[in-house]
């Protein structure tokens, strides 16, 4: 097991800051949402949903 885990060291450290980097992004898409802010970063003026994004 120990052997698999050196021989996978790389792969792993890679895997785990994605992992990491995607769980802030959506972190800051969840944040960002409640806090009232679009998802597309432009005003809601000429968008075609925004009806339904903020009632």
């Amino acid at each position: 097991m120990t052997a698999w885990f050196m021989e996978n060291l790389a792969t792993i450290l890679v895997g785990l800051v994605l992992l990491v980097v995607v769980a802030a992004i959506v972190l800051c898409m969840y944040r960002g949402r409640k806090k009232g802010k679009a998802g597309c970063g432009c005003g809601c003026a000429n968008c075609p949903m925004h009806g339904s994004c903020h009632k």
